[in-house]
């Protein structure tokens, strides 16, 4: 299985050797270290904690700087942590870089959606307008949410105004369609989510398109 955190850079296009135009997104793959390898025995589970991006030493918390220095590695901005596949082997300190991906490889890409803050019905859930007539008082109102006299409340999970974006989203099978060893790039093909400069974890897909 493949890994690795990055940064959101933007959007751009390239174009292949037959002259097509593509659509890809930078994301930045600095090189990441392995600062815990969780076991089945120990953990009751298989995975390895990653970290990267440098930071000063006085915005990182006693308990951090604990578990960097037991690791013997520099202390980083970001930590997260990967589940390992049966077989995998990651060792405390290996590094892992951009080029542990290959063009044509098929990814996840998992990033923060973009805040939107309180948003209405039409923009939230895509509901319809009223009428744009003369006398109309309905114009972008939610309309009726009750069911009558039962049972006479309105339904969970109904469909309301509130609060948009700013969730964990999951994009599956995208496409690497280049790889930057020399300036740690990755060209991905389609968008990711989340906002320019936002955290994302690329992963090998887990499912193939057919």
């Amino acid at each position: 299985m493949k890994y690795a955190l990055g940064k959101k850079v933007g959007m751009t296009q390239i174009f292949t050797e037959e002259g097509t135009q593509v659509p890809v997104t930078v994301i930045a793959v600095e090189p990441q270290v392995v600062v815990q390898r969780k076991t089945v025995e120990i953990d009751g589970y298989d995975a390895i904690q990653v970290a990267t991006g440098a930071v000063k030493e006085k915005r990182v918390n006693k308990p951090l700087k604990g578990h960097y220095d037991k690791a013997g590695v520099a202390y980083k901005k970001v930590l997260r942590e990967f589940p390992l596949a049966d077989g995998e082997d990651y060792n405390v300190g290996d590094e892992i870089k951009v080029d542990v991906f290959e063009a044509g490889d098929k990814v996840d890409v998992t990033g923060t959606s973009k805040g939107k803050g309180t948003a209405g019905l039409i923009k939230r859930h895509n509901f319809g307008r009223g009428r744009e007539t003369h006398g109309s008082k309905f114009h972008r109102m939610p309309g009726g949410m009750g069911a009558a006299s039962f049972p006479g409340r309105v339904w969970k999970g109904h469909r309301m105004m509130g609060r948009m974006g700013n969730e964990r989203v999951t994009v599956q099978n995208l496409e690497i369609v280049r790889v930057d060893a020399e300036n740690n790039f990755l060209l991905v093909k389609g968008a990711v989510p989340g906002p320019k400069n936002g955290l994302v974890r690329v992963r090998a897909t887990v499912k193939n398109s057919k």
